[in-house]
């Protein structure tokens, strides 16, 4: 036996279908585009090559020690081959057990994929989008400890927020900041450019260059010949790699570009190649590309420039960025450029949070991440979010809270059993977590399994199961949701099960508006509430203000309970949603609201209550925030 090849890919010719293992003396392309000689004596996952049955497939491998299958970190596989890193191991099996760049064969690494991060230059260019430089310095800091090769900080000259993030950005200890610019003018040399000057004067590692590859773009948009374009392509990449820039061309327009001229979209390449640009980028500028087309002319760009290093560049016009980026990869590209979420212009760019793990899980890439910090790929998501004050995408491949939620019994009852049922990788690798949820489509096991994510140690065929299943059912028919407010639904299930502490009684609450207008007639309005709450055997009445009903009830509330309650005063509300459940009833109508609280530690939660007063389902919300947080602070009740 001449070694043991993992994963998707390694060095070029070494690269074979993902998560198989072959032992023997062998080349293969990838498998799933190889030639019939590339892949003589090949079969299936688990199966033999050449007769030799020891050949495993690591994604559904029997566990046994006596065949030195290693299923933890540093045991072996083959004496000649280490497992550096497994990534998920349930009972029988160990699934994805390796993290391109933590595999090696006889000290070859997997092949590597250089990520170039967009998103303080193209990302700021959304609509909506307007980054401090305190937003940039934070976000670039982020990138760098993250792992990203490439971070492009913006374009030096164009606006007052890039010099200065340019003039005070934060030291890299590993990626290398990038100046974005455009080439010469025409008519000028590149020497006395002023925007070469100004890229030239921040003092970045790598300088990229935006330049056109579409001849009719050429003609029409920078109104000069197609020679000249040429030559501007040319002398200004000379001059970046001259004055010791390390120089990236980014080819607007390139697939549009070469379905109108393929030659001279090539030339424009050529120019920058022969200038000594280390990277060729090719770019979806308008975002209308499909993969079968990206996958075909980055072949034939490969086959005209064998020795060019190539990137990619997609914008999400079609929805179709992160699948035109995985396309332009297997036909040969090995730099990614994108953003964090996907944001950019128009529809928004190639989203890095997909592609990253979709290089490492799915194509077995090394993209210079550890297995370690892509546990932490969500915090850096849910960082530029939090940077543009926006609410995170639960929905977000990979990172979203709904990225691993489980609502249909069916499912829930089958992820019991399997996880890889519904669920294409442990969550845990890309630091996120199973979530099951409660709603009026839950079974039995959707209940069970969330109760044993709550610590409720409850038998399957405890009969207030069955109960608690019933109350969901009524309780989301009369307009509660359970799914996002997991909070009442620990409540409920633990007054069903007998564990829940009461912390106080109400006995009556009151709430006034009052609305006065100044000599301007402007409204000036005031909210009174009035509580009387039974603690511990002593009844308290309390009187607050705020500025509305809610507000004030929330205050009154706080006021009583306080004194006996002190841990209240880490408790904030952070959200209020208010949705009409009939609005066929106008004024009359049912009233469903949600409550998000958090508390000083961060933690959030989520809280509903229904009625056909708004002031009520408030109450209700509210009442299921206050105990759910005495509860988890382990308060002793009434």
């Amino acid at each position: 036996m001449d070694g043991v090849i993992s994963l998707a890919r390694f060095a070029p010719g070494i690269a074979i279908a993902n998560f198989f293992i072959i032992i023997g003396d062998m080349r293969f392309l990838d498998a799933r585009r190889a030639t019939s000689g590339d892949t003589e004596g090949f079969t299936a996952f688990g199966h033999v090559v050449e007769g030799m049955d020891i050949v495993r497939s690591i994604l559904h491998m029997p566990v046994s020690p006596t065949e030195g299958v290693g299923v933890m970190k540093g045991q072996t596989l083959d004496p000649q081959v280490r497992i550096l890193n497994v990534h998920r191991v349930d009972q029988k099996k160990t699934t994805a057990a390796c993290c391109a760049g933590q595999f090696r064969l006889n000290g070859a690494m997997a092949e590597r994929i250089y990520l170039y991060d967009s998103t303080l230059r193209d990302g700021a260019q959304a609509q909506g989008i307007d980054f401090t430089v305190a937003d940039k310095q934070a976000i670039a800091a982020a990138l760098d400890a993250f792992g990203i090769d490439y971070i492009e900080g913006g374009w030096p000259g164009a606006n007052p927020t890039d010099d200065a993030f340019f003039a005070d950005r934060p030291l890299s200890k590993f990626a290398k900041v990038s100046a974005f610019g455009m080439t010469r003018r025409a008519g000028r040399s590149a020497s006395n450019d002023p925007g070469l000057q100004d890229l030239l004067a921040v003092d970045t590692p790598t300088v990229c260059l935006v330049g056109k590859a579409w001849d009719w773009q050429v003609e029409t948009a920078l109104k000069v010949s197609k020679a000249e374009n040429l030559k501007m392509i040319g002398d200004s990449l000379a001059h970046m790699v001259t004055s010791g820039r390390e120089a990236v061309f980014d080819a607007e327009h390139f697939f549009d570009g070469y379905k109108a001229n393929p030659g001279y979209a090539l030339d424009a390449l050529r120019a920058a190649h022969e200038a000594g640009a280390k990277w060729l980028v090719l770019c979806d500028t308008n975002g209308g590309s499909l993969p079968s087309e990206v996958r075909k002319i980055v072949a034939v760009v490969r086959e005209a420039l064998p020795d060019a290093k190539l990137g990619i560049h997609c914008h999400n016009d079609t929805e179709q960025a992160v699948a035109n980026s995985l396309a332009a990869v297997e036909s040969g590209v090995r730099q990614i450029q994108g953003t964090i979420n996907g944001i950019g212009e128009r529809c928004g760019n190639a989203n890095l949070i997909a592609l990253i793990p979709t290089l490492m899980l799915k194509m077995g890439f090394d993209t210079g991440i550890s297995a370690e910090k892509l546990t932490q790929i969500g915090k850096l998501s849910r960082l530029v979010d939090d940077r543009l004050n926006r609410a995170p995408d639960r929905h977000a491949a990979y990172v979203g809270s709904s990225a691993f939620a489980h609502k249909g019994g069916l499912h829930v009852s089958a992820m019991s059993k399997d996880s890889r049922s519904y669920e294409h990788i442990d969550p845990a690798l890309v630091g996120n977590a199973r979530l099951i949820l409660v709603s009026d489509k839950a079974g039995r096991a959707n209940i069970l399994s969330r109760l044993q994510q709550m610590g409720i140690d409850v038998a399957a065929d405890d009969p207030r199961i069955g109960d608690l299943v019933t109350a969901v059912k009524a309780r989301e028919a009369q307009g509660y949701a359970y799914e996002d407010a997991g909070a009442s639904f620990e409540l409920m299930a633990r007054q069903t099960l007998g564990f829940i502490p009461r912390y106080y009684d109400l006995q009556s609450y009151r709430a006034l508006d009052e609305c006065r207008v100044d000599a301007h007639g402007n409204h000036i309005t005031l909210s009174e509430a009035t509580v009387k709450v039974a603690i511990k055997g002593e009844v308290v009445m309390t009187v607050a203000e705020g500025n509305g009903p809610v507000n004030a009830l929330d205050a009154a509330l706080r006021k009583a309970l306080l004194p006996h309650y002190p841990a209240l005063a880490a408790m904030h509300l952070t959200d209020y949603k208010v949705r009409i459940l009939t609005p066929s009833e106008a004024t009359a109508a049912l009233t469903r609201v949600m409550i998000e609280s958090s508390d000083e530690m961060g933690a959030t939660w989520t809280t509903v209550g229904v009625s056909h007063n708004v002031i009520d389902a408030s109450y209700n919300a509210l009442y299921d925030a206050i105990s759910y947080h005495l509860m988890k602070r382990q308060n002793p009740a009434a």
